[in-house]
């Protein structure tokens, strides 16, 4: 349970994270206002649509087993985003973030109804709820941190440790 809430909360991270770096990166890529604003776009239009997609999915591989397939996909792109040698490439790369960061949300709220006693639902409710509230509220503060103080890519290897332990963990 902790390691799919660890998933769902890195997965919305990503979102205000990067939003807070976006000027840096777009200044590494050489890209313009309107070309840079296509990073969070792709990230955003791969996770609405993967979101659906879950379901089905756990019903095709298992909830754990695409929870496994998905966090190695999240940890992956997340390392490519930071290896990314232009626009064209970060924009693919966030969109394959996106795309595997968008099943980590339903799956964390998937798996506290199945894995959970009943008695117990409760509080992993709640648990969802403070991965889902408290990302967006830390992930500006600490993009901009690690952009100022070790640059752009950090944003994205934020997400190693607790990805390596999110895997481990499912």
């Amino acid at each position: 349970m902790m390691s799919a809430m660890l998933g769902a909360f890195m997965a919305v991270l990503d979102i205000q994270i990067t939003n807070s770096s976006l000027k840096d990166i777009q200044g590494a890529l050489s890209a313009t206002l309107e070309e840079g604003s296509w990073i969070s776009t792709s990230y955003l239009v791969a996770e609405i649509i993967m979101i659906p997609l879950t379901a089905w999915l756990v019903q095709l591989l298992s909830a754990r087993r695409l929870a496994v397939w998905v966090s190695i996909g999240f940890l992956f792109s997340s390392l490519l985003c930071s290896l990314a040698w232009s626009l064209e490439s970060m924009i693919v790369f966030r969109a394959m973030q996106g795309f595997t960061g968008g099943a980590l949300i339903p799956l964390a709220f998937t798996l506290t109804l199945i894995k959970l006693p009943e008695h117990h639902r409760a509080k992993g409710m709640a648990l969802f709820a403070l991965t889902a509230t408290f990302a967006p509220s830390i992930g500006p503060t600490l993009g901009g941190w690690l952009t100022e103080n070790f640059g752009w890519e950090y944003i994205f290897y934020i997400n190693v440790p607790p990805g390596l332990l999110m895997i481990a963990g499912l």
